[in-house]
């Protein structure tokens, strides 16, 4: 038995030797000869009682009506004589509460006052008023110390039972199922950003906005309207963190930057910048930052939910693929790769050359197996680390898709220091990691060029081979419907089309508005220099 299961019969014991002593002080003060050998009785009945519940030799139900049937008689055939031993009565309905619970209480109160009304008649022939007020009285602070047992019983099994995370993390998920039905608002955290930048619009006149929120340590671009030269967005990313630091307004010449506070903490932090020239107290920026604080207040809490409940899914998608990569590698690439050996033997007691040449062809194509599991494992266990950026991470798997291919993988990446969201680099990496497996698997290229550029929160990402192009889909192929539903969840732009010279293009683009209004496309523009071989 473990130590967790034993806590019930622990605290059944410490409640049963307290209330045996508490009883025997007053009894041996007062002399009372009749109530000390009734506590006695009482006190081997529990003694007894211990000794089984450790055991384990009765079942729990029928030891619980025991005690509750023997302490009931000893303090009805005593009650007569002394009235000093009824307080036993209220230990049954504790230990009952605190290895059955609720329902057990009224089934031990029931029986052991049953047994002292019986046995006070039999033996006293009535009950006085004084013995029926003390019976009662005891008999509701057993009540009352049931209901605590109930308590320590659900708090005991909730820590015994190794399946009480699983069970409150299912309720804590039906909840977020039936509240998420009702969020009006939604759970994109860049179209709810884009809502946000276009009330600050709608208060202030600007040039450029970006709303920051926290990964880490760092704050990253979260949406962003009318990207700015890399000056200004340097000097968005220090008064954004002052503002983030300060969690408070600040100005700095025409750029302000104020925090949006969810439960009186800053989740994120919109910066703007007025046009030139136009003078910030004419326009009214510090009264209108004051209401735009307020105003944003529920439009904080909206995104704050949204970016937590990005931050669930990355988490569980994430913990997924270490489970699925585990269970491969020790279960079907283990069996897969002693098909090899099998082969081997087989290959080396083959009398005829027609026996040869099939065994080598089916160790062959075992080969290329145990390649295709090897290039699955890759994928499911490389993601993007926290210390790596997304160009740095692509170029990554590209290299370890090359070194078991055999094609030639060159990956050029253009980013700045800013990151994109932690959700978006991952949606990105994989689209980019599907196309060029594809390239790999399906196109029969001889090379592939993948372009990876970061103007954060805009990106762009293009997978070039020359191959055979696009081909007509396979009624067991997902890999296009996937990419498609990625680029969904972070607002992206999916883009097939063929190379003039030959072979497929697929380009993702992240457009860094959170909106229809205005476009900023990033165009790739790399030089020989920037190009890295995978």
């Amino acid at each position: 038995m473990f130590d967790a299961d034993r806590l019930p019969f622990r605290v059944a014991a410490l409640a049963r030797i307290i209330v045996l002593i508490a009883l025997t002080g007053p009894v041996l003060w007062a002399r009372d000869a009749a109530a000390l050998i009734a506590l006695f009785v009482i006190g081997a009945i529990w003694a007894l009682a211990t000794l089984v519940d450790l055991r384990g030799v009765l079942p729990l139900g029928l030891l619980i009506a025991g005690e509750a049937l023997l302490v009931g008689t000893v303090c009805g055939i005593v009650v007569d004589a002394s009235t000093a031993v009824i307080g036993a009565l209220c230990v049954p309905p504790f230990t009952a509460a605190v290895f059955r619970g609720l329902w057990s209480v009224v089934t031990s109160l029931c029986a052991e006052l049953l047994m002292l009304v019986a046995f006070a008649y039999l033996v006293g022939g009535s009950l006085s008023v004084e013995q029926a007020s003390a019976a009662f009285s005891w008999a509701v602070t057993g009540l009352g110390l049931g209901l605590i047992g109930t308590f320590l019983n659900g708090a005991l099994i909730e820590r015994s039972d190794p399946l009480a995370p699983y069970h409150y993390a299912q309720g804590l998920l039906r909840q977020l199922i039936d509240i998420s039905e009702g969020l009006d608002s939604g759970l994109d955290p860049v179209a709810l950003g884009g809502s946000i930048l276009s009330g600050v619009r709608d208060e202030v006149p600007t040039v450029a906005m970006t709303l920051y929120v926290a990964r880490d340590e760092a704050l990253l671009p979260l949406v962003t309207k009318a990207l700015g030269t890399p000056d200004e967005v340097r000097e968005f990313e220090g008064v954004a963190g002052e503002s983030w630091r300060a969690c408070a307004p600040v100005r700095r010449g025409r750029v302000f930057a104020f925090p949006l506070l969810s439960e009186m903490r800053a989740i994120g932090v919109v910066v703007a910048a007025l046009p030139d020239g136009a003078d910030a107290r004419a326009v009214g920026v510090d009264d209108a930052v004051r209401r735009l604080m307020s105003d944003l207040g529920p439009s904080a809490v909206h995104l704050d939910t949204a970016l937590l409940f990005a931050a669930f899914r990355d988490a569980a998608s994430a913990e997924e693929r270490r489970r699925l990569a585990r269970e491969m590698h020790d279960g079907v690439a283990q069996d897969i790769a002693s098909l090899g050996y099998l082969a081997d033997a087989l290959d080396a007691v083959s009398t005829t050359d027609a026996q040869h040449e099939r065994i080598a062809q089916l160790r062959e194509r075992i080969t290329a197996i145990v390649g295709e599991i090897r290039r699955s494992l890759v994928n499911l266990r490389t993601s993007i680390g926290e210390s790596e950026s997304l160009g740095a991470a692509i170029a990554s798997v590209a290299r370890n898709l090359s070194e078991v291919s055999g094609v030639p993988i060159h990956v050029t990446a253009d980013e700045l220091t800013e990151r994109l969201r932690p959700e978006v680099e991952a949606e990105l990496f994989r689209i980019a990691q599907e196309a060029m497996n594809n390239a790999v698997k399906h196109a029969q290229a001889d090379s592939v060029d993948v372009h990876c550029q970061v103007r954060a929160p805009a990106a762009r990402i293009t997978v070039t081979d020359d191959g055979r192009g696009l081909q007509p889909g396979r009624a067991d192929s997902h890999g296009l419907k996937i990419m498609r539903e990625r680029a969904l969840l972070v607002n992206a732009e999916l883009e097939l089309s063929d190379v003039p010279e030959g072979g497929l293009c697929v380009s993702v683009t992240i457009r860094g508005d959170g909106g229809p209004e205005e476009i900023t496309v990033v165009q790739p523009d790399f030089d020989d220099e920037t190009r890295v071989k995978a």
